[in-house]
């Protein structure tokens, strides 16, 4: 799958989206705070394995984020988040940048016509702004907190992405770094 067999056949303008999925669940993020002296801070933690999937891609020229929760991350769900993303952009040519994955390199993967996937070197996610949301979800929502249940968990991670989502400039600003406002992306 080489991003350069597909063609934008209808001139349709381009959308630079970058991809990635992470793990959100009831492992606990434990984080430096502060406490006021003489007064050491008390951090619960939680060590349980449940954990479910984030899906994401940003849109860096713009700032729009869009996010799907899954139980697993697999071909069938990349298919199904590659599809949510196409139809919102339908009149879109998205070249959509994506990490090594198996899911992001399986025959079976079902990619939409107007999306062209774009394979990131082995190894880099600091190529990657879409690690940013990650960063950013972890730091604001889930350090030092502590999840009853893995739908806590779940819904704190949507929350958090829906907040993220609702704010284009914030996720501009922390997703679209020089080099990407420099590409010049030509449609013909």
């Amino acid at each position: 799958m080489a991003a350069a067999c597909v063609k934008n056949q209808d001139n349709l303008p381009i959308r630079l989206m970058f991809q990635d999925e992470a793990r959100f669940g009831r492992m606990s993020d434990p984080r430096t705070c502060w406490s006021p002296s003489p007064f050491r801070p008390v951090v619960n933690l939680a060590l349980i394995r449940e954990f479910r999937y984030e899906y994401a891609a940003v849109s860096p020229w713009d700032g729009a984020l869009y996010y799907m929760t899954t139980g697993k991350m697999n071909t069938v769900n990349t298919s199904l988040f590659l599809e949510q993303v196409s139809a919102t952009h339908r009149d879109d040519f998205i070249a959509m940048v994506v990490d090594g994955a198996s899911s992001h390199k399986s025959k079976d993967l079902k990619i939409p016509e107007h999306i062209a996937l774009v394979l990131l070197p082995p190894y880099s996610p600091e190529l990657n702004p879409a690690e940013q949301i990650w960063n950013s979800l972890r730091k604001n929502y889930f350090a030092n907190k502590v999840f009853d249940s893995l739908d806590a968990a779940t819904e704190q991670a949507e929350c958090g992405l829906s907040n993220m989502a609702a704010n284009r400039e914030a996720i501009e600003s922390l997703t679209n770094w020089p080099r990407i406002k420099s590409i010049n992306l030509i449609t013909k």
